[in-house]
């Protein structure tokens, strides 16, 4: 536990639609850490809700769900889902809007806290989320909470969708991102909020690669 204790963290949390999967994954390659995308966790509980018929407002059902979810993070990529291949599933709209609701529930939230720490190992960890600096490793080496507007997370989104030839409305985006960042600010337990010593960026003007390098020189200067 000792060497463990003393395993370097990295933080970066934000709303929905800032980067926060991307530049974590960047970051986790270059310095051939580990990564812990929690965003997916809760993803999968509402996933594996919806496939087993739990109404996602049964707290207590939800909450068992998550602690014995049978997940597994593949090296090579890809998420199993009680064997199951579910990363396509649960990088939909639906399942961030879903994953948004069952995150909100503290019964949840505690079920999933020890499972998320456990990816701390050595030699260093990258932690992507919405409390990962403020709840789950207030410890961490660096702390970094990415934002942008809501017009240009929906923008981005947009053209995700629109490239993978879905049908959307860019107001409707819009308005689904505002509603979520509404929900997980608002929420009780652990709500999206930057942690007092992080460092904040504005990604609204900044391609992916500014970002990171911009994180990477905040790490070189720890």
């Amino acid at each position: 536990m000792a060497a463990i204790s003393n395993t370097p963290i990295i933080t970066i949390d934000g709303p929905g639609g800032v980067g926060k999967g991307t530049i974590s994954a960047l970051l986790a390659a270059e310095l051939n850490w580990h990564y812990l995308d929690s965003g997916a966790l809760y993803r999968l509980t509402a996933l594996a809700c919806t496939q087993k018929g739990i109404a996602l407002n049964l707290n207590d059902e939800v909450a068992q769900l998550a602690e014995n979810l049978a997940v597994e993070f593949l090296p090579q990529g890809g998420i199993l889902l009680e064997g199951q291949e579910v990363e396509a599933l649960i990088r939909t709209e639906s399942a961030g809007n879903n994953a948004s609701i069952v995150a909100a529930i503290p019964q949840v939230r505690d079920a999933l806290f020890k499972r998320q720490q456990a990816f701390l190992q050595p030699p260093g960890l990258v932690a992507d989320g919405r409390d990962m600096g403020t709840t789950l490793f207030p410890a961490a080496s660096l702390k970094v909470f990415l934002t942008a507007s809501a017009d240009e997370r929906a923008k981005r989104r947009y053209k995700q969708l629109i490239e993978k030839g879905n049908n959307v409305k860019l107001a409707d985006l819009v308005g689904e991102i505002r509603a979520r960042d509404e929900r997980d600010i608002n929420r009780s337990a652990s709500p999206l909020k930057a942690a007092k010593d992080a460092h904040i960026i504005d990604t609204s003007e900044l391609t992916i690669d500014e970002v990171f390098q911009k994180v990477m020189r905040l790490y070189k200067f720890l």
